[in-house]
């Protein structure tokens, strides 16, 4: 059988030579495809990681003023007291007849705050003031009759020298004065019992004037006129025990509770500084005036006062305060070679356990950080060591805080 070769030409297929090998150009070609894929895929990461980034607050570790008055080495809440503070009342029960005064008002000791009704009282004074009037005269009476009982003896004893009157006559004249000297003593003991009366028909006059026992403010009013009153608590709930309450405002000082377990950084006359709930950006100095020296086991607190180092009209009694106690070596030179204090918000440290650490944001992505604190002063906590100043933390703590964790700053 012949076959055509034309036709068998025809049906052939042409290649393409291979390149020779040791070129490197296929190479080179894959090398480069491979790279465009890697990066794709790390920026394709890293806009997933940013995406799925934690979003915090963060905040800048500062350091302290240099002419800061030393460290806070221990924090307290308490109030501001009155330690010389008198709720008035009257000494007896009676009618309220008047009061002289309203919250707010000065008042100066012995001043008459309030009077209750005499209508009963005033009489029986009056009374006993007769009486004792009555027994004067009585008394002026006798005095005289002595006078002329012993004028009488006198006659008597020079006529019986005088052998002109009998010895019976003489008895008689000394007997007459005797009488009466007893009932002059008589009297004079009955004037001192009128007087004693009188005294005492004043003192309950006067037991009915309500008066202030020191100069102070009156900062509540407790009784209206037409009210009841009395010391002691009778008469059901129709029956006021006070009528006015009265501080003395330069006593005014701070009461804190200090855990037992940091009592031992407190100290008498150690430095202080408070802070009122309504003034918060107004820093008062003050110092430890004494630790009252007993504890309460129910708390576990020991009570220490404070004394304001300048009073200031606008520190109420009751008032809500935090004190900052200083460190006393704060007068103390510093080492050279110290480290500065650095500070950050009380938020940005955290606790586990007895352990205090940061989360510190380096490239976006958090490292913890253990740290030692100090005390707390005005919402800002010293940090001794681990962090410098500049470091930036997170704020607040979130969930999902994790070592490496990438973190992005959280939009204004």
């Amino acid at each position: 059988m012949s076959f055509d070769q034309n036709a068998l030409d025809s049906l052939r297929i042409e290649r393409t030579p291979e390149p020779a090998r040791g070129t490197g150009q296929g190479g080179v070609y894959k090398w480069f495809i491979g790279g465009v894929l890697l990066m794709a895929a790390v920026a394709g990461a890293y806009a997933l990681l940013r995406d799925n980034a934690i979003e915090v607050e963060t905040v800048t570790a500062t350091a302290a003023s240099s002419g800061s008055a030393g460290g806070a080495v221990l924090n307290a809440s308490g109030y501001v007291v009155a330690r010389r503070q008198a709720t008035v009342a009257a000494k007896v029960t009676g009618k309220v007849k008047a009061v002289l005064i309203e919250e707010g008002m000065e008042v100066k000791e012995g001043q008459l705050l309030a009077s209750l009704d005499d209508t009963t009282t005033q009489p029986l004074h009056e009374l006993a003031r007769r009486q004792l009037d009555s027994a004067n005269k009585n008394l002026q009476e006798v005095e005289v009759r002595l006078a002329e009982a012993e004028r009488n003896l006198r006659r008597s004893q020079q006529l019986r020298a005088d052998k002109l009157v009998s010895e019976q006559a003489l008895d008689t004249a000394q007997s007459e004065v005797s009488a009466i000297n007893a009932r002059l003593e008589a009297l004079k003991s009955e004037v001192k019992v009128a007087q004693s009366s009188v005294r005492v028909r004043t003192q309950e006059l006067d037991d009915l004037q309500v008066r202030a026992p020191f100069d102070g403010v009156v900062v509540s009013k407790d009784a209206q006129p037409g009210e009841m009153v009395s010391p002691i608590s009778a008469g059901g709930g129709f029956t006021r025990t006070g009528i006015a309450t009265v501080v003395d405002m330069d006593s005014r000082e701070i009461e804190v509770d200090v855990n037992e377990a940091f009592i031992n950084r407190v100290k008498a006359d150690q430095k202080a500084e408070a802070v009122l709930d309504a003034y918060p950006d107004w820093t008062i100095p003050g110092h430890v005036i004494n630790i009252v020296p007993t504890a309460d086991r129910q708390k576990a607190t020991v009570r220490v006062r404070i004394g304001f180092d300048q009073l200031d009209p606008r520190i109420l009694p009751d008032m809500g305060v935090k004190v900052s106690f200083l460190d006393s070596r704060a007068g103390e030179a510093a080492p050279a070679a110290s480290r500065p204090v650095v500070r950050v918000p009380a938020d940005a440290i955290m606790k586990e356990g007895d352990t205090s650490f940061v989360w510190r944001v380096n490239d976006d992505s958090l490292e913890r950080v253990a740290v030692r604190t100090g005390g707390e002063r005005n919402g800002q906590i010293e940090v001794l060591s681990g962090i410098n100043a500049g470091d930036v933390l997170v704020g607040k703590a979130v969930d999902g805080l994790a070592e490496g964790a990438p973190v992005k700053k959280k939009a204004e």
